[in-house]
């Protein structure tokens, strides 16, 4: 399917995500349309960011400008739904990059935003797992809004709108805070080549639990592909890689060294009982459903990228593009 013609993007946010799809965004529209034809291209940020930027937003702004990425200033947050959509009405394609920094509510207030702005397609903040096989009560309820959203996409007919599940985050997966990386703690130093230090892999429920990774590089380029050339609607799958816990050990091992990895498994049983002593602890009810291994994982066969011959990054791709193993901000 064709993309429909696009004048103007907008896209939420210039974070982890929002800026590489920008990125990818300008330079695949530069290297496809001609000027009279190619689509503005906006990024929609914080009143301060613009205003009173910090030394990294400042870089991050004009290394924008130089790519002609407009400016729109809001605040999510702050905004309600008519302001919000005021906000978008310019725009016939939206995507969303805030993430879940807005807290509880946040993308279903946007979702009627654009709908009410009167948007031709929507990219919603779904990257990451299948929610439609998790369900909204696994884990809490952790995901019950991002299943609310896709009710609410499915059930009017007005605006177009596509999913891309990317399975996790490659810099998450690599969080310190997640807990499938961590530094033993009888160790210091940085677990680069050439350090010292000790690495811990832990497998979620066990070595052949299996996870989709996918770095938001790729996921940047797959949606501006999307957006700008393929325009198919609905729920679509990419993928970096799908690997088991056990390759993601055995590629750690083969970047640092096998005498600088030590192994664990928190089994299934184990961080049930982790969740239930701290049930509102959001990093706990990720662990357990990625061990449950419902909705995490996919045949890379199957992904858009492999299907549009988009290249992406693989596990071993990405350890060689990092200085250290566990990223610990």
């Amino acid at each position: 399917m064709a993309a429909a013609t696009q004048t103007s993007i907008l896209v939420l946010g210039a974070g982890e995500l929002g800026l590489p799809t920008l990125h990818s965004l300008s330079h695949l529209a530069t290297s496809t349309f001609p000027p009279s034809t190619r689509p503005t291209i906006t990024a929609l940020l914080r009143p301060s960011t613009l205003s009173s930027p910090s030394p990294a937003q400042s870089l991050t702004l004009t290394s924008l400008r130089a790519l002609s990425v407009r400016f729109l200033a809001a605040d999510i947050a702050a905004s309600t739904v008519a302001e919000l959509a005021s906000c978008f009405r310019d725009y016939d394609t939206v995507i969303g990059c805030t993430g879940f920094s807005g807290g509880s509510g946040t993308q279903l207030k946007l979702a009627r935003a654009v709908l009410e702005a009167g948007a031709v397609h929507y990219y919603p903040w779904q990257f990451g797992v299948d929610y439609d096989i998790i369900g909204p009560e696994v884990g809490g309820g952790l995901f019950r809004e991002q299943c609310e959203v896709r009710r609410l996409l499915r059930a009017q007919t007005e605006m177009r709108w596509t999913i891309v599940s990317t399975g996790i985050f490659a810099t998450f997966l690599f969080e310190a805070g997640f807990g499938v990386f961590g530094k033993a703690k009888e160790e210091r130093g940085g677990l680069g080549k050439g350090d010292g230090g000790v690495v811990v892999v832990r497998a979620l429920r066990g070595w052949e639990n299996r996870v989709t990774v996918t770095t938001p590089e790729d996921i940047g380029k797959v949606v501006a592909d999307l957006v700008l050339l393929d325009g198919r609607t609905g729920v679509v799958f990419t993928a970096g890689e799908t690997v088991t816990y056990g390759q993601l050990a055995d590629a750690v091992e083969e970047k640092v060294g096998r005498e600088r990895v030590q192994r664990e498994v928190w089994t299934l049983d184990y961080l049930r009982t982790e969740l239930e002593r701290d049930p509102e602890n959001g990093i706990k009810r990720y662990r357990y459903i990625f061990a449950e291994g419902k909705g995490v994982s996919w045949d890379k066969s199957s992904t858009v990228n492999e299907e549009r011959g988009l290249a992406t990054t693989d596990l071993k791709g990405f350890l060689a593009s990092k200085d250290t193993v566990v990223n610990e901000h």
